[in-house]
């Protein structure tokens, strides 16, 4: 019995060594490793010993059958997927081996391109099966915070973070790619604070102009401009005892910088055309996807401001870099819009959990909630399979040189690309790191550290 080293092993039980011996020499030179045994009786002690993929079972053995095999094997391991092989391809043959907890049934003679294929898909089967354990098992464990989901080491330590930002009740800047929740964490820190029973308000400040956003700010009088045809009190006014979002920060002009500084120096704001100050007691809270001190550095952003509001500062993780989150995250919006929608679709077809972990996500959280909406709105099916997700996710792979198209919530990050080109490079070269190096410019160090940093 041949014992070929690998990380992924198959267990082949029959009770004709010739056929363990032909399974066995085929599935190596595919680059599957085997251990195969012509009893079931020594296929159990060997499965406490070894750490099998997937076992792949005669029906019809003396002594303990095929079937009874798989029955006790779904008892004591059902982790490890089990393929039966029978000569007698009946229906009923079938129905039992599913019964028994078979995961697939293949008959004899044995076509081994169809076998390989079968046995691949069962250690995918195992592989996923085991990550939404995983899943389910720590996010049934740890507690989130407020309205944010997910349960990888990164969100955890944000959980721990926001806790204790939303007890204070200083400045906080949010940073973050587009589509990464930043409302959401600002919304989550008012919820959990002491302001938690006063007005939360959030504004645009891409969304308006410059006088538009002044007024909605700080307020008008009648007759302030020409619109001006009532008194408006304005969010800081609005939010008083609570919080206030400005989001998209960065994109508010320098003059209005000016006027907001002086607002949030002096806790007092005048409404455009009035000649009287109010006072207010609002906890500000600022949002960006910009780069917030390299624009100081060019003179784009005011740098007291930037001190001002940035008295704590939260960077969100980017979706691509929240590991299985994604498929919690997907299993979420699924749900959501299956109710909606009122259809009954849950669950992932063959190869879709795949795809989503290993797609980049440049929109992030937004954009796998469009794809979401969109996999449920077209499914012809009781379960999301490949052909109800865009092309882009199923033709993904991880070292493609892909920027985004011309929407802009596909476009990506510098360091993005940075480290897919890195992956194209590894990819052309066969994994030679010396070689990438020689190529980038780079020590393999920092060719390290890049690829671990986002």
């Amino acid at each position: 019995m041949t014992t070929p080293s690998s990380t992924r092993q198959i267990m082949i039980v029959d009770d004709e060594r010739n056929m363990c011996e032909l399974i066995e020499t085929d599935l190596r030179l595919r680059g599957i490793a085997s251990r195969w045994y012509t009893s079931a009786t020594e296929a159990l002690a060997a499965i406490h010993k070894h750490d099998f993929d997937v076992v792949l079972t005669d029906v019809r053995m003396p002594g303990t059958t095929g079937l009874q095999l798989c029955q006790q094997l779904s008892r004591t391991r059902p982790d490890i997927p089990v393929v039966v092989m029978t000569a007698f391809g009946t229906l009923e043959t079938a129905i039992s081996a599913m019964r028994s907890g078979a995961y697939d049934f293949i008959t004899k003679p044995i076509e081994m391109d169809l076998l390989s294929i079968t046995l691949q898909r069962a250690i995918e089967h195992r592989r996923l099966t085991a990550q939404v354990s995983l899943l389910e098992s720590t996010y049934d464990a740890a507690i989130p915070f407020g309205e944010l989901l997910g349960q990888s080491p990164t969100m955890r330590n944000l959980y721990e973070h926001l806790k204790q930002v939303a007890a204070s009740d200083a400045a906080v800047l949010i940073t973050g790619e587009s589509g990464t929740g930043k409302e959401l964490v600002a919304r989550s820190i008012h919820s959990g604070s002491r302001r938690a029973n006063a007005p939360f308000v959030a504004v645009n400040c891409a969304a308006l102009t410059e006088t538009l956003l002044e007024s909605e700010l700080f307020g008008h009088v009648k007759g302030a401009f020409t619109d001006a045809r009532g008194e408006r009190k304005g969010l800081f006014l609005e939010a008083n005892g609570g919080t206030l979002l400005l989001d998209e920060m960065g994109e508010m002009p320098m003059s209005m910088q000016v006027r907001l500084l002086r607002a949030l120096e002096e806790r007092r704001v005048r409404p455009v055309g009035s000649d009287k100050e109010y006072s207010f007691d609002v906890r500000v809270l600022t949002a960006t996807n910009r780069d917030l001190e390299t624009a100081v550095a060019e003179g784009r952003f005011r740098e007291d401001l930037y001190y001002r509001i940035n008295v704590i500062g939260i960077e969100l993780p980017p979706l691509r870099a929240r590991g299985t989150d994604i498929l919690r995250l997907a299993e979420h919006f699924q749900e959501q819009f299956a109710a909606s929608e009122g259809k009954s679709v849950s669950g992932f077809g063959e190869g879709v959990a795949e795809r989503l972990l290993s797609y980049a996500w440049p929109g992030n959280v937004r954009e796998l909630r469009n794809v979401m909406e969109r996999a449920v709105a077209l499914t012809r099916y009781d379960t999301i399979t490949l052909e109800d997700l865009p092309d882009k996710i199923r033709s993904f792979h991880e070292g493609e040189m892909f920027i985004g198209g011309l929407d802009p919530s596909e476009l990506v990050p510098m360091e993005e690309i940075e480290r897919r080109y890195i992956h194209h490079v590894l990819d052309a070269v066969g994994g030679n790191q010396s070689q990438a190096a020689r190529i980038l410019g780079l020590d393999r160090k920092t060719i390290y550290r890049k690829l671990k940093s986002v």
